[in-house]
């Protein structure tokens, strides 16, 4: 059950987050300046690339590594592909994950090493295997970490992770959806890819990012109240739901699920995610079956005070493109309310692509904490 008093009292907001998200996400401008030091102070904009990389391999565990994955590899396109290597190992552990490059990874190719933790043995032991096999290696990982050494050991290029201090005390540790922890281990990368002109990400860019990260802070921060809160109001809508991402456009599709991430892992809540226009066809059962609002007829007579209520279907549309573009928007509001399926639209302001990215992200990680701390997560 959602305690939505809670959204509206600040104090307890802050008493209720012991993993410190709400923190992490309204820094979030802040970590992307520090972390664009980092990368500067590292040496990536003196770097001389020779050329492309013929491919990027990613490498890192839990959600972090993935969202990184799925961002660098949909802003740069065509140009570069972009491929998460997936540990094998028998738990979660750090010391159980282990890594392989593929067959073909050689001299022209780039890996890069992410991870907020830095003592997982396995991505040492890919970085030396890559070192052998004549791969460029990139790491951004928390500054004396063993990664670290395995970098400098393999004439790297090491990337200190932008951390608070906070963090490095927390017990157990910083959660891989955090809001921080994904900024910290982004931004080097997209400064990294700005100067082997993979993507268009200058410092001025950056710090473009980290004002419009700022705006959102200012938008949804705890002191806001729900009704002018967009983050607090989609956590209040998404209470008892069942969050169906649609998304649309370049940005839409990993902010939608990174969005899922988030939810499951800071909220533990599922959702299910998919793209316009090919969303209508695959959740047109889900949205005509028992999860849709209309489907318990007798939930109307439900006791609201001993019965848990049931879970409904609610559609939240992600957007990136203006409205007039080409958009499956109108089709996808036509089905939700055709089968009694409310529906919660985010569509970012005016601004370049990462700009606009960095907006869903951000109003999305607000939401997701929100409803975490609401929901007693």
């Amino acid at each position: 059950m959602l305690d939505e008093s809670l959204l509206d009292t600040p104090e307890a907001l802050a008493e209720a987050d012991h993993r410190a998200l709400l923190r992490g996400a309204a820094e979030a401008g802040a970590r992307v300046r520090t972390a664009a030091r980092h990368a500067t102070e590292a040496g990536v904009h003196e770097l001389k690339p020779d050329g492309r990389p013929r491919a990027i391999l990613l490498a890192g565990p839990g959600a972090a590594a993935t969202c990184v994955a799925d961002l660098l590899g949909t802003l740069a396109g065509a140009a570069c592909p972009v491929t998460r290597l997936a540990p094998a190992g028998v738990a979660p552990a750090a010391g159980a994950l282990r890594w392989e490059l593929p067959g073909w990874a050689g001299s022209v190719d780039l890996l890069i090493v992410t991870t907020p933790d830095g003592s997982e043995p396995g991505l040492s032991l890919l970085v030396e295997q890559a070192y052998r096999r004549g791969c460029t290696v990139v790491a951004v990982a928390p500054a004396g970490s063993p990664l670290a050494d395995a970098a400098g050991a393999a004439h790297g290029l090491f990337v200190p992770m932008a951390t608070a201090p906070y963090e490095q005390d927390e017990q157990p540790p910083v959660a891989a959806s955090a809001p921080g922890v994904l900024w910290a281990l982004l931004t080097p990368l997209l400064a990294l890819l700005d100067r082997i002109a993979l993507i268009a990400a200058p410092p001025e860019e950056l710090e473009r990012v980290a004002d419009r990260l700022d705006h959102i802070a200012e938008r949804c921060g705890p002191a806001v109240a729900t009704y002018s809160n967009p983050a607090k109001t989609l956590a209040a809508e998404l209470a008892d739901s069942l969050p169906v991402i649609w998304t649309e456009g370049t940005s839409g599709g990993p902010a939608g699920r990174r969005f899922a991430a988030a939810l499951a892992e800071l909220a533990g809540r599922p959702s299910l995610v998919a793209e316009l226009p090919e969303a209508l066809a695959a959740h047109n059962a889900l949205l005509a079956g028992p999860l849709a609002a209309g489907a318990d007829p007798d939930d109307f007579f439900r006791d609201r005070v001993e019965e848990a209520p049931a879970l409904h279907a609610r559609v939240v549309l992600l957007r990136d493109r203006p409205i007039g573009g080409l958009t499956a928007a109108p089709a996808a509001r036509e089905l939700a309310l055709s089968h009694d399926t409310p529906i919660s639209e985010l569509e970012p302001e005016a601004g370049d692509e990462l700009v606009t990215l960095a907006e869903l992200i951000a109003m999305t990680d607000f939401a997701a904490v929100y409803l975490a701390l609401a929901s007693g997560a």
